[in-house]
């Protein structure tokens, strides 16, 4: 999958675990196992698409196809990873949780912008 198709593909997933964030309860208890199964389950592929985005993300910045900071691509995918986990568990508080959506979403419209073919 190309870069561009990757962050298109991630800016997905977030607009969808935003929607899980603000239409679900916590869990009753955070260590249930089926919960954990569950989330596990969802999040696997878009852990994976997350390091695979990175990797292409920092090619493309070494090789001066996209100017952005090899840091903020860095932050992202940790950013990225940390809402996950608030998605399923709502552990933090709203302005929080948006505050690391709309960062994520800045370097990824960023980077859409400086990609060049």
């Amino acid at each position: 999958m190309e870069l561009k198709e990757q962050t298109e593909t991630l800016k997905k997933y977030l607009d969808q675990l935003k929607e899980q964030y603000e239409h679900n309860d916590p869990p009753k208890d955070k260590r249930d196992k089926e919960f954990f199964s569950y989330v596990k389950e969802t999040t696997s592929p878009i852990y994976k698409l997350v390091e695979d985005w990175e990797e292409n993300a920092l090619t493309a910045i070494k090789q001066r196809k996209a100017n952005v900071h090899p840091q903020q691509v860095q932050s992202t995918r940790e950013n990225l990873e940390l809402l996950l986990m608030h998605s399923f568990y709502i552990d933090v508080k709203r302005k929080r949780y948006m505050e690391l959506n709309h960062s994520i979403h800045y370097v990824l419209d960023q980077l859409q912008r400086e990609i060049t073919d």
